[in-house]
């Protein structure tokens, strides 16, 4: 490995910039993983690399054009081949339509630390649980696969105008998917986590046990409309589409359900019912995240201009009424709202809610308890209308029991219609997407949710 620091790359790539301004942002990242089939631990391995992001700003005419150039790079060389690409790429640009003035003069504390790296250490405590929990799979005729994966990523922000910020990301999930011998039926648990350390491999198996037993009992139901209690994970799904879409401009533009009939946003209307609140925090215990914006390139929810900006606590949703949208410092001008970019995490929490996903089976007379959705699209961004499968585990309930599973289904609804809906929820808890959580967004927190008119709109024929 190159004994270039993140720090010397940061100072090496804004010197050799012959642009007006420019921005690095350093990556240095280190992953730890494992994955197991047929109760057999198949592969692990540790990796380590250092991304690295240039940003040239030049003048053109009364404005100002932006060129990026972004590759993996650990020497001064590499470095300055990067900046030479983005000064020639701002040089041959249009003026952008969403420039501001940049930010500068604003140091972290920690600038001058090393960056920090996870090995496969980590699984300490795991690793050797989940050895027990193969034998046992073994001896009971079930089949375990899975994969968990930990990341750190110590990123490194520098500019032409003083910024020098530096935040360390520890990112964790694991998953487990269990069959039994005749592969007639299927569970998945997952998770996210910081360190692994909360993380049991022993109490993870046993659910999956406890799934395929649930589902020994198989019933056909036909498609239809059902009271379904959908897991914080599956909630965090739905709630995780509803803020990607959450763009201010397209908004403003009439393109999504967070649009005005007539034009403009739905900012202060009533969006969901009273007591829901939706919102991201960087210093959520647990859901951590970067306390400044990090943008490698400008989209309709991104600005590179805005590179830097301290990020707080934000109010997305209080007590059901639109309060915020994702805006950057351009689209801001053009809804007149305060700027409040893109955190790293989410927040639904329901005044009142109480107990847990347990609780609220344990209430249900007759009805569904979906425990994972996939493959989720998008059908009509008007209303939001996603369209997805279900997988691994959908069950019948009846008398407050799990009696048996279900066929699976492909189902159609609105996150914002089902947040008018739902009839119950339990309290807010760390939670993780099995859709996003893996590569996109991990940090989560949700409730369970009671809808009691979910609408699987067809049987899929998905085993």
């Amino acid at each position: 490995m190159s004994t270039t620091t993140p720090q010397q790359l940061v100072e090496r790539a804004l010197a050799a910039s012959s642009a007006d301004d420019s921005i690095v942002i350093v990556r240095d990242t280190s992953s730890a993983n494992l994955r197991w089939a047929n109760n057999t631990l198949t592969t692990n391995g540790v990796m380590v690399g250092v991304d690295v992001t240039a940003i040239s700003f030049v003048a053109a005419g009364d404005g100002v054009a932006v060129g990026t150039s972004a590759g993996s790079a650990s020497t001064l060389e590499q470095v300055s081949a990067l900046v030479e690409a983005a000064d020639a790429a701002a040089r041959s640009a249009a003026a952008a339509e969403d420039a501001a003035e940049l930010l500068g003069d604003r140091v972290s504390p920690d600038w001058d630390a090393a960056p920090e790296r996870t090995d496969i250490r980590v699984y300490d405590a795991f690793a050797p649980a989940l050895g027990e929990a193969f034998r046992a799979a073994t001896a009971e005729d079930r089949v375990l696969y899975g994969f968990v994966n930990h990341d750190v990523v110590t990123t490194y922000l520098g500019s032409s105008r003083g910024l020098r910020l530096r935040h360390v990301q520890p990112t964790g999930h694991y998953a487990c998917t269990g069959k039994d011998a005749g592969l007639s039926r299927s569970a998945w648990v997952g998770g996210a986590t910081r360190d692994f350390l909360d993380v049991d491999a022993s109490s993870m198996a046993e659910k999956v046990k406890q799934r395929l037993a649930w589902a020994e009992r198989q019933v056909e139901l036909p498609a239809g409309r059902y009271d379904t209690i959908l897991p914080p994970s599956s909630v965090a799904d739905l709630m995780i589409d509803a803020y990607w879409g959450a763009g201010a401009r397209v908004a403003n533009e009439g393109e999504s359900v967070y649009s005005k009939r007539g034009g403009g946003t739905r900012i202060g209307e009533q969006l969901a019912r009273a007591g829901v609140h939706l919102y991201s925090d960087p210093a959520y215990a647990g859901l951590e995240c970067a306390p400044f914006n990090v943008a490698g390139a400008s989209d309709n929810t991104e600005s590179v201009f805005d590179n830097g900006l301290e990020l707080g606590r934000t109010d997305w949703v209080t007590d059901g009424r639109l309060a915020a949208l994702l805006q950057t410092r351009h689209s801001a001008t053009l809804t007149e709202q305060p700027v409040t970019p893109m955190v790293d995490n989410l927040v639904l929490e329901v005044d009142g809610a109480r107990g847990s996903e347990q609780d609220l089976v344990a209430g249900m007379e007759k009805g569904l308890l979906l425990t994972c959705l996939w493959y989720i699209r998008e059908v009509d961004p008007q209303t939001m209308l996603l369209t997805g499968l279900t997988r691994d585990g959908v069950y019948l309930v009846e008398g407050g029991e799990i009696v048996g599973a279900v066929n699976n289904f492909r189902w159609n609804e609105s996150p914002i219609d089902l947040l008018n809906r739902f009839s119950q929820a339990s309290e807010a808890v760390p939670s993780f997407s099995r859709e996003w959580g893996d590569d996109y967004f991990s940090r989560t927190a949700t409730p369970a949710l009671r809808i009691p008119d979910f609408n699987m709109s067809s049987v899929s024929q998905a085993q």
